[in-house]
């Protein structure tokens, strides 16, 4: 098996580190998050902490789609990283990525990022009610969401556990985070209302979004709320139907023995 490794030239200086650090990856034991599919680590180079993500072995036909066809979730992920950088949007500085390939197939791979110490997630809200500043931080997280729509940023995976939150003096600063999934170009009205419909199922949070969104582009609030709430539901509609059927034939499974009370993602 073979490696294709590539690290950002401002990381050059610690290429034999980060390398070390990937190698390592079944050594460390700080985890960050609930490792189902593909497992995030913590580790420590020099005095600076980072993550390392080890995406999991995909399945037969995408180890051919990844080895030929297409860019794997790791190499997409610094790619995206990259160019939201440009764009002046946040997210975890994009250390380097790692493949592992066969002549024939693509196997694992990991992508290196640096650690951003934050506040909360956007999750945080939709379980907590009482965050003194919870109004605040969401008409500030829907006037970034709508920053990345002007941007021509389509983030596939905009959902709950996916956007880092930090406390300023002067306000807030939002980072994306899971990157791989995401197109790039004009978007139109119904494609940035589509955007919301993974975040919450709350539809007081969908009210005030709704609101600031209508102030951000001078639409109407009620046909931005109508349309908001909508595709919430039908997102809602998909996403549990999935469960049940996946319920039904992976009974199991322990994680398909209860639904989720709240954020599908």
């Amino acid at each position: 098996m073979q490696n294709r490794f590539t690290i950002h030239p401002s990381y050059k200086h610690l290429e034999t580190e980060v390398k070390n650090a990937i190698s390592n990856f079944n050594e460390y034991s700080e985890i960050l998050g609930a490792a189902e599919r593909n497992v995030i680590k913590i580790v420590k180079i020099g005095n600076i902490k980072y993550t390392i993500k080890s995406f999991k072995v995909p399945n037969f036909i995408n180890q051919i789609a990844y080895r030929f066809f297409r860019k794997s979730k790791a190499e997409r992920s610094y790619l995206y990283a990259n160019k939201l950088l440009d764009l002046g949007i946040k997210t975890p500085f994009p250390v380097a990525y790692d493949l592992y390939i066969t002549p024939f197939s693509f196997k694992k791979s990991y992508y290196v990022s640096e650690l951003i110490d934050c506040d909360l997630t956007y999750r945080e809200l939709t379980t907590d009610f009482t965050i003194a500043d919870h109004e605040a931080i969401l008409r500030a997280f829907t006037k970034f969401t709508y920053q990345l729509h002007e941007n021509g940023v389509n983030f596939l995976d905009h959902s709950p556990g996916n956007t880092l939150i930090k406390r300023k003096q002067d306000g807030y600063e939002f980072y994306l985070v899971d990157l791989n999934r995401m197109e790039f170009g004009v978007m139109d009205f119904e494609t940035r209302i589509k955007n919301f419909a993974k975040l919450t199922i709350h539809k007081s949070m969908i009210s005030v979004m709704s609101n600031e969104y209508a102030k951000c582009t001078g639409g109407g609030e009620k046909e931005i709320f109508d349309l908001m709430w909508r595709y919430t539901q039908e997102f809602q509609n998909r996403f549990y139907r999935k469960i049940r059927i996946k319920k039904r034939i992976f009974f199991w499974k322990k994680k398909y023995k209860t639904i989720p009370s709240d954020s599908p993602i």
